[in-house]
């Protein structure tokens, strides 16, 4: 009688993993035609953007990129707008230490009272909020209010402004990955008689290393393709600098791809639209190399950790 009972209860477990499973199969494919839609939509995107820019890709690739700023489109470029989106990326990623040194504090070092869950909450927030406040920002206090330092409407204010803008991202996802290491390597090493911060110097910090660079490498992503702040900065659409020297440029009047892509937008549609997608193609080319040596580094950081 009892063995009755126990088959007649695992056929019924049987079917319930069954039906589980055929749930599972279609939230997967839910999933699969998610992911195909999102890649068709961005391959369109892409493919729209290329093809407006073919013109001037094959004809002229390296003069747009090597070229300055001109009212004659045969001889624009880019140039200018190359050099001030990686100053501003250079000063964003200075700030990346602050945004990793808060995360391990957070997780590591802070107790769990209600002024740590405040400052979460409130970091989280201001990953929301618009660039166009932070924009706002940067105008009343690194451009106005501290313009002896910046210089005023400068790289350097831009690049304050847009590590501002990414820091809280770098704040999250560095959060997280140091969160998702694994408890047993810091009893481990706590068993050995390693100090707090030995045991995150060399266990937790090593682990969270590939999600760190991920969060890095969206926040360069995204401070690269913020136009908004650089218009409310004051962000010049083409200017030359002509024989300023590096000092000078960075406290003096820049430019930035965005913007670039933005003028040359505003410009007669049959006689720019090229420049548009041609610059447009260049920041994709500049993030995609971005991102390769991120995931080149992470590779080799999983693969060094064995995993």
């Amino acid at each position: 009688m009892a063995a009755a009972r126990s088959s007649v209860v695992d056929l019924a477990d049987l079917r319930a993993r069954k039906g589980a499973d055929i749930t599972g199969q279609i939230f997967l494919g839910l999933l699969l035609i998610s992911v195909a839609l999102a890649f068709a939509m961005v391959g369109a995107v892409f493919w729209d953007v290329l093809v407006e820019a073919w013109d001037i890709i094959s004809t002229r690739l390296w003069d747009f990129v090597r070229s300055p700023s001109s009212s004659d489109p045969a001889k624009a470029g880019v140039a200018q707008g190359i050099r001030g989106s990686l100053l501003i990326a250079g000063i964003v990623m200075l700030t990346f230490p602050i945004g990793i040194a808060g995360a391990i504090y957070l997780e590591e070092y802070a107790d769990d009272t209600w002024a740590t869950r405040l400052i979460q909450v409130t970091v989280r927030n201001l990953a929301g909020v618009p660039s166009i406040v932070y924009g706002l920002l940067g105008l009343a206090v690194f451009v106005q209010g501290l313009r002896g330092l910046t210089g005023g409407s400068s790289v350097v204010a831009a690049g304050i402004t847009l590590a501002v803008l990414v820091l809280p991202v770098v704040v999250i996802t560095s959060a997280e990955a140091v969160r998702a290491v694994p408890g047993s390597m810091r009893e481990g090493a706590y068993g050995l008689g390693a100090t707090q911060w030995e045991v995150i110097r060399s266990q937790v910090i090593p682990a969270a290393m590939p999600g760190i660079l991920t969060g890095t490498v969206l926040a360069i992503a995204r401070a690269l393709g913020e136009a908004a702040p650089l218009l409310v900065i004051g962000a010049a659409g083409f200017y030359t600098t002509g024989n300023n020297d590096f000092l000078e440029q960075l406290q003096g009047a820049f430019t930035a791809l965005p913007m670039n892509i933005a003028n040359f937008s505003r410009l007669p549609a049959q006689t720019w639209r090229g420049h548009a997608a041609a610059a447009s193609v260049v920041l994709l080319a500049m993030v995609f190399m971005i991102n390769l040596v991120a995931i080149i580094a992470r590779a080799r950081i999983t693969k060094k950790l064995g995993r």
